[in-house]
């Protein structure tokens, strides 16, 4: 049976029905397939960086960019669907002059579609803080129709985000809301300190191993050592669309501020390589002995790795490989002279 229309319809009209016992839903693997086809595919939210439907991340070490970028994907998406934009970051006064052109006095004119909501600090309470804003940010999203938000950013939501039990209750909430839903959801996240000399990867997100294990998508902001006016975007996880931009070929911006749009502007493509810095034998040393400092402080390793932006498993091998001593071989005594027949050191003839 080739005609697929013909296949799913046969399979909807013989298979079992679906069955739901407790959390599950139980059909058969050819139903979910017939039944996920009546659906239309993902549409691209932005790029092949954020499809419908997903839960998806951006992270990036302080002061690289990424909420700018985050509003420019918004600002996009918004001349065509409405959008919810969450921002824990800035007050209305900072979000005005950040897009406000300083010499002319310009003012982005943002879509109509696009929604910025800011905690009212009348209405904070610590108390079940993170219980209260989840319901909030669903009461928002419903009032104003929005089923693509965007979240800036998890620390403000979870604050124990680096913990990994935490962090993984905190992304079954938002999992539910996107079911629930079907929202589109984007979470700005911070990363611990990280070298410029090392590739960006999954473990610089902080509470990385259960975090990325719930996104849908990941990408993140890399800053160039090449030109610091330069930033790249890269790739680390993907389902619904195309792996592109991925170390061979991250997409390179500069910041830019245009009638009062701050924004990405794109240069070209590259790859991650060309905009580390390359390791010399001073940035050994250099590292070596900042080590070594903090651990006279009494630094744990874990914090040692943060504060200087490695992995635990390499600060750990640093130090051992101070502190573990070769042990020598054992001397062999060196041959004794040979001397005349019959002395010490010279063979005996046999009779």
């Amino acid at each position: 049976m080739n005609d697929p229309i013909t296949a799913i319809i046969a399979e909807l009209e013989s298979s079992q029905e679906t069955d739901n016992i407790g959390m599950f839903t139980i059909r058969t693997a050819n139903r979910t397939i017939a039944e996920a086809a009546m659906r239309p595919n993902p549409r691209q939210l932005y790029q092949e960086l954020w499809y419908e439907g997903e839960v998806c991340c951006l992270f990036s070490d302080s002061n690289l960019g990424k909420s700018i970028y985050a509003v420019q994907m918004a600002d996009t998406i918004a001349t065509l669907r409405p959008v919810l934009l969450v921002d824990c970051e800035l007050t209305d006064k900072q979000f005005q002059m950040r897009y406000t052109d300083i010499d002319t006095g310009v003012m982005h004119i943002f879509p109509e579609l696009l929604y910025r909501a800011e905690i009212n600090p009348n209405t904070l309470d610590v108390k079940d803080y993170e219980t209260k804003i989840f319901h909030h940010i669903e009461a928002a999203a419903q009032h104003m129709k929005c089923n693509i938000i965007i979240i800036d950013n998890l620390t403000y939501l979870c604050n124990s985000s680096d913990k990994g039990v935490d962090a993984g209750l905190f992304m079954m909430k938002l999992m539910n809301l996107k079911k629930k839903y079907g929202w589109s959801l984007l979470i700005i996240a911070h990363t611990p300190k990280r070298s410029l000399m090392s590739p960006i990867t999954q473990n610089d997100l902080a509470g990385s191993k259960k975090l990325y294990n719930f996104f849908d998508s990941v990408f993140a902001i890399g800053k160039s050592a090449k030109d610091s006016r330069l930033r790249y975007v890269k790739q680390l996880k993907v389902r619904a669309g195309e792996f592109r931009y991925d170390s061979s070929n991250v997409i390179v911006y500069e910041i830019e501020k245009t009638d009062g749009f701050v924004h990405f502007e794109f240069k070209e493509f590259s790859t991650e390589k060309e905009h580390l810095k390359e390791r010399t034998e001073h940035d050994d040393k250099k590292q070596l002995q900042n080590i070594n400092d903090l651990k006279a402080q009494g630094k744990s390793v874990r914090e040692i790795a943060s504060l200087l932006g490695l992995s635990k498993s390499k600060v750990w091998r640093l130090i051992q490989a101070q502190t573990t001593t070769v042990p020598e071989c054992p001397t062999v005594p060196a041959p004794q002279d040979a001397g005349q027949l019959g002395h010490p050191g010279q063979q005996t003839e046999k009779p």
